[in-house]
């Protein structure tokens, strides 16, 4: 089958034949040499290379989702729980580095590896509760972004969430300029976010030594503390975001050689490093703001109350009768930077969960089209219905649908990262699994033991007559143990499936590959994932 014409004539979605065993073959055949080559040679300047795909993952750490929970924490414990957004980004690095591995060394994110690992069913499934991860994650985006707009322009929350899904089309528009533009402009709006809260920081002036003290000695005083604490590891480690981080890193054209490869996974953690300490120190701004506010010795009554029950419309309003109108005003930029960015990326996973699951793809805008509708849709309901406040719980209902997410993307990548037959040369050292096995339960079991808990208070505290409260129990539990069944099932299942590994390690078999590639000492980008990023301007051809 051959497809030629313009970028507007393709098709909306284009699927392989099918063949499971033909994965890795490109989508579509890219003409474009606007592609990002890493040089074959030792040298740090290969590092510029290798940035960018860190602080398009480093978003999902500085999302709506997570401004709320950071504010809370602050306000009711002020800098007692800094020392778990600490623990949360040293443990989101090391699991973020396993996702960019598992992309370098074999040349297929961890959606691909998925639909070539498991059966039919719970290949269909885990697409399923991806899709819903995705969807959960765009909710407090949406929601965040007609928040901003509401502080900024004073438009309805309602309005403000229809309004979303036109600028974040606008902005993936960029796309045609090219990948490097895009992740430039993640990284601007990132900084912006970063500029935004250490100027509140300035202003608010918490103290050194007290914040100093909530980051390196760890304290939970209290069932509500231990709460909090669930809830910003909860919020840390998103599981579309291990799908989106093993797909971003292969739009590298990197070398074939045992160098190439491990010159990459150093670099691209290093990269990480760095855009994940960006996240922390914005993570660790707002919670020292929302600490300092709420912890003044001139606050009225109205703004006590708001601190009791803190959320990103109160922040708002509190910061502008304690700091000024203007920290009001950079609050309302930077989460409005953060709602767009978050939006953006949001969509590129949701594309790589389709593609990898499926082998099936949409255009971008269309991708985007789907998702905000999805996400736009409760919450315009809940928006008109409940207004703000309303809005806010809704965040909070979606960030416990992301925890009970989390084990169905992070079991099968701490799955393929600790086998060789995925991994070869290139698997996690005994040390190395243990850590990250140890890591992914901790936050696993803080997940569940939220969610159970979340469930029993609401069968316990609730008016609800006798016979529906032991009938939702029943149905509660019965769910509870099928999602426990199946992670193990996804722990306890031997990975079946091989990998050709993209670094060639004895001279035969890059001699062979060479043959095959024209004698190319290169391997990516994949043009499948390049194209979602980069949209051609030429005609293109898709041959069977």
């Amino acid at each position: 089958m051959a497809v030629t014409g313009s970028n507007s004539g393709q098709p909306q979605f284009i699927s392989s034949t099918g063949n499971r065993s033909f994965s890795n073959a490109p989508l579509i055949e890219n003409s474009d040499t606007n592609q990002i080559v890493v040089p074959d040679r030792r040298s740090w300047k290969n590092f510029f290379s290798y940035l960018g795909p860190g602080f398009l993952v480093s978003i999902a750490y500085i999302d709506p989702g997570n401004f709320e929970t950071d504010l809370q924490a602050g306000a009711q414990y002020k800098y007692e729980l800094l020392w778990i957004i600490l623990v949360a980004s040293c443990a989101a690095l090391v699991i973020q580095s396993l996702a960019a591995n598992l992309g370098v060394v074999t040349g297929k994110h961890l959606a691909e590896h998925c639909r070539a690992e498991y059966s039919r069913v719970p290949n269909f499934i885990l697409w399923v509760l991806a899709e819903i991860s995705v969807v959960a994650c765009d909710i407090p985006e949406v929601i965040g972004t007609a928040f901003a707009l509401n502080m900024l322009f004073n438009i309805p929350v309602w309005c403000g969430v229809l309004l979303t899904g036109l600028s974040t089309l606008m902005l993936l528009a960029l796309q045609q300029y090219g990948v490097r533009k895009l992740e430039f402009l993640i990284a601007f709006l990132v900084f912006t976010i970063a500029a935004c809260f250490f100027a509140e920081l300035h202003y608010a002036n918490p103290a050194p030594e007290e914040v100093l003290r909530g980051l390196f000695v760890p304290n939970l005083k209290g069932s509500g503390a231990t709460g909090l604490a669930i809830s910003l590891l909860g919020a840390m480690v998103m599981p579309h975001n291990l799908f989106l981080h093993s797909a971003l890193v292969l739009s590298r054209k990197i070398p074939r050689s045992v160098r190439g490869i491990r010159e990459a996974c150093r670099f691209y953690m290093l990269e990480s490093a760095f855009a994940l300490t960006v996240a922390f120190l914005i993570n660790v701004s707002v919670i020292s703001v929302s600490g300092a506010v709420c912890s003044s010795s001139n606050l009225n009554a109205e703004d006590q109350k708001s601190c009791q029950d803190l959320d990103l419309n109160k922040a708002s309003f509190l910061l502008s009768n304690v700091v000024g109108k203007w920290s009001s005003k950079l609050f309302a930029i930077a989460l409005l930077a953060s709602g767009q960015s978050s939006t953006i990326t949001g969509t590129y996973a949701g594309q790589y969960v389709m593609q990898g699951f499926l082998d099936l793809r949409l255009k971008p805008w269309l991708r985007n089209l789907l998702t905000r509708c999805l996400a736009i849709v409760p919450s315009l309901i809940v928006a008109l219905i409940g207004g703000s406040s309303g809005a806010g719980q809704l965040i909070i209902i979606a960030s416990m649908i992301l925890s009970f997410e989390l084990p169905f993307a992070l079991v099968p990548l701490l799955k393929f990262t600790s086998s060789e037959t995925k991994m070869g040369a290139y698997v996690n050292s005994v040390l190395i699994s243990a850590v990250t096995w140890i890591i992914g339960s901790l936050i696993m079991a803080i997940n569940i033991y939220y969610l159970m808990t979340g469930f029993i208070k609401l069968l316990l505290h609730n008016h609800l007559p006798l016979v529906a409260v032991v009938f939702l129990g029943i149905l509660g539990f019965s769910s509870m143990a099928a999602y426990l069944a199946g992670i193990a099932y996804l722990v306890f299942r031997k990975n079946k499936q091989a990998t050709h590994l993209l670094s060639l390690t004895t001279p035969e078999s890059r001699e062979m590959a060479d043959e095959q590639s024209g004698g190319s000492m290169y391997c990516l980008p994949r043009e499948d994932i390049v194209s979602m990023q980069l949209p051609q301007r030429r005609s293109v051809e898709d041959v069977d």
